[in-house]
């Protein structure tokens, strides 16, 4: 498994090979948001800028939006959250991924969080 990349707005992003990113929410966003109910994705072939929003996530206590991490398009989308979004308060940095993006410019990954950094980001929160 190839590192995973953070924002500061605690999405996670995963190569998978040179082009595709797996993009999903952090453990510390999931928690934050508590027992999601409901998770609206994008359609498969949509471009978005990083830091667009690209997913809406809804909770028992709040309502939350995924943003991309970098610049890309959709290729594919985990359609099963719509039946299981617990699936991302049970796993989110596995079967709870949201979306698979093909990455415009892979110099953005430079710009975002290593997993140490990330931790101390939420540390200081």
């Amino acid at each position: 498994m190839s590192e995973c990349k953070f924002t500061k707005d605690h999405e996670w992003i995963r190569m998978e090979g040179d082009e595709i990113g797996v993009v999903g929410i952090t453990d510390y966003a999931q928690d934050q948001l508590g027992e999601l109910v409901f998770v609206n994705l994008p359609e498969v072939g949509t471009e978005y800028a990083a830091g667009a929003e690209t997913a809406v996530v809804e909770s028992v206590k709040a309502a939350g939006e995924v943003k991309a991490p970098v610049t890309g398009v959709v290729v594919e989308v985990n359609a099963s959250l719509a039946e299981e979004p617990e699936k991302v308060n049970n796993d989110p940095m596995g079967e709870g991924w949201f979306l698979k993006i093909r990455v415009s410019d892979a110099a953005e990954l430079d710009g975002l969080m290593d997993e140490n950094a990330y931790q101390a980001y939420v540390a200081d929160l």
